[in-house]
């Protein structure tokens, strides 16, 4: 298997399994979010776990400045979907602010002193967008941080049918917690980066 050396020893995706309702000193934030974009380097978020609308109420960083129009294009944010394509119970959402779902529910992951165990949350649905913008980037490393967040975003798997909204027993559409209204699908991301590498190419 080839390994680009410039994908090793320059980060091209950070997962950030962090964030807060607050943001003390958030220009000095904004700013290192936009040498990153300016770096060509994309930045995938967990939307929060407190069954909220970030529309209405933010979570902590963010891809805006200080205004809507103000946002960078090097960012993803995640919500968390469970085994069965349902919303998590938990999760964050928002028609503007989330960009996809992904599985955050019952993920078996790495813990202390070298063991496994079952965890839930946003902070496990982020790293799962994050491996397959990776993954893209591993085979076709000529892409741009914008081109592969559109390979993603355009990518996902539309849910069909209605999904209890977080925090309530109400149904609502999936097009209603974030913008693709989708989860997140590796087999048809790299499908699509495929195409788009194609097209780089030929207009090189």
């Amino acid at each position: 298997m080839r390994f680009d050396m410039q994908l090793i020893m320059e980060p091209k995706v950070i997962n950030m399994s962090f964030g807060k309702d607050y943001s003390p000193n958030k220009n000095i934030v904004d700013e290192a979010i936009r040498y990153a974009e300016i770096k060509d380097v994309l930045l995938i978020h967990g939307a929060g776990n407190d069954a909220s609308n970030v529309d209405s109420k933010p979570n902590y960083p963010g891809p805006y400045g200080n205004d809507k129009n103000d946002k960078v294009s090097n960012w993803i944010e995640v919500g968390a979907i469970s085994s069965s394509g349902d919303a998590a119970r938990f999760s964050n959402y928002g028609k503007e602010r989330v960009d996809v779902f992904a599985p955050g529910v019952q993920i078996y992951a790495t813990t202390p002193d070298a063991t496994y165990d079952f965890h839930d949350g946003t902070s496990m649905a982020s790293p799962v967008v994050a491996g397959i913008a990776a993954m893209i980037w591993s085979y076709f490393p000529e892409l741009n941080a914008r081109q592969v967040k559109l390979i993603i975003t355009s990518s996902v798997l539309k849910v069909p049918f209605k999904t209890q909204l977080p925090g309530s027993r109400k149904k609502v559409k999936f097009t209603s917690l974030c913008n693709t209204g989708g989860i997140v699908n590796a087999y048809r991301a790299i499908s699509v980066a495929k195409l788009v590498s194609g097209q780089t190419k030929q207009s090189d």
